[in-house]
């Protein structure tokens, strides 16, 4: 029988970025071409920046045609291997990178080519990483980026060093990871900025020395208390909210470095920049995490330093993803994480 004449359909959430139309709807079955493999997907992350898409702030920079499967937090079992490709076999289980470069161009799974929110989905055999049994697929999908960006932006963007006192604006699914690292690494006091208290609440069960509301007048006061006076040698915006940027700006020692991870299209404004000169502070831009962070988090949960079972908020079938997008964007019961499962 040829591959034509095999061909089944399957559920897939596709997004036209044209016309903003979401749905999860019947399409064709992909198959594993020269140098790739394809996988049953067992479990796939929903990710603000997955409603950031739908809602139009996002937009693909490399997408061929209109209509794209989102999902760039996969893990599943190979279910069919390629041509040309050694090392992998069906059966393995394994998650996918979030994203690949190709032709010198970095591209996004789920953005700028098919994602996983899908019950199949190809990818290049480069980007395919076998995880142990021991890993459920809940906690492995989102690995890359939920967790491997925070990281990334911690040890190769900053390059905190223990005992330096660290800020995180904004606890949700990237800023929640971030304070379980800083508190692996050393960083300390970590100081955790979340207008939600439950928010706030979960930064201290994550690992936070405080956890403050932004807009408490004592704001800078109790930083200054938090750090001896000297301000933070890290701050992280997580959130991509103008204002938050001016206020870790506000918050940074001399030498401070303000990391900024939250994506928003407003402007970067610097509130005092003969101050921020003089003191020697840093702005750096903070995008995604390479292949190798990804290694470096399995080889720790391996080793057991890290888990993330505290992470999966919640799971829901495939055919729900507009609800889980829902739930997301309305922070309802305020998620780290929550699963598709097709």
């Amino acid at each position: 029988m040829s591959r034509l004449e095999e061909s089944r359909s399957m559920l897939a959430g596709r997004l036209n970025v044209s016309t903003g139309k979401f749905a999860v709807e019947e399409v064709d079955e992909p198959h594993a071409g020269r140098g790739q493999v394809r996988i049953a997907v067992r479990a796939a992350g929903v990710c603000l920046s997955d409603v950031h898409l739908i809602q139009g702030i996002l937009k693909p920079l490399y997408l061929q045609g209109d209509t794209v499967t989102l999902g760039h937090e996969t893990a599943g079992v190979i279910d069919e291997v390629g041509e040309g490709v050694h090392g992998l076999t069906v059966g393995e289980r394994v998650l996918l990178q979030a994203g690949e470069i190709r032709g010198g161009s970095v591209l996004t799974r789920g953005v700028d080519y098919d994602g996983g929110w899908a019950q199949h989905a190809v990818a290049t055999a480069g980007t395919v990483v076998p995880i142990p049994d021991t890993l459920s697929f809940e906690q492995a999908c989102f690995i890359p980026d939920a967790v491997s960006t925070p990281w990334a932006a911690i040890t190769a963007t900053a390059g905190v060093q223990p005992a330096r006192a660290v800020g995180v604006w904004g606890v949700g699914g990237l800023g929640a990871h971030a304070v379980q690292l800083l508190r692996m690494i050393g960083a300390a006091p970590i100081v955790a900025i979340d207008p939600l208290p439950s928010a706030r609440e979960r930064a201290l069960q994550f690992g936070a020395d405080l956890a403050l509301d932004p807009e408490d007048p004592e704001f800078a006061s109790l930083v200054g208390e938090a750090t001896g006076g000297t301000g933070l040698a890290y701050a992280f915006d997580f959130a991509g909210v103008a204002g938050v940027r001016v206020q870790a700006a506000r918050s940074l020692a001399r030498w401070g470095k303000l990391i900024l991870v939250g994506l928003t299209d407003q402007p970067l404004t610097v509130p005092d920049g003969t101050r921020f000169s003089f003191l020697e502070q840093q702005i750096r831009g903070h995008y995604g995490s390479g292949p190798e962070h990804v290694l470096e988090l399995l080889s720790l949960v391996a080793l057991h330093r890290v888990e993330f079972s505290g992470s999966v908020s919640g799971t829901l079938p495939l055919a729900q993803a507009a609800e889980a997008v829902r739930q997301l964007d309305a922070k309802e019961n305020n998620p780290i994480r929550l699963i598709l499962m097709p």
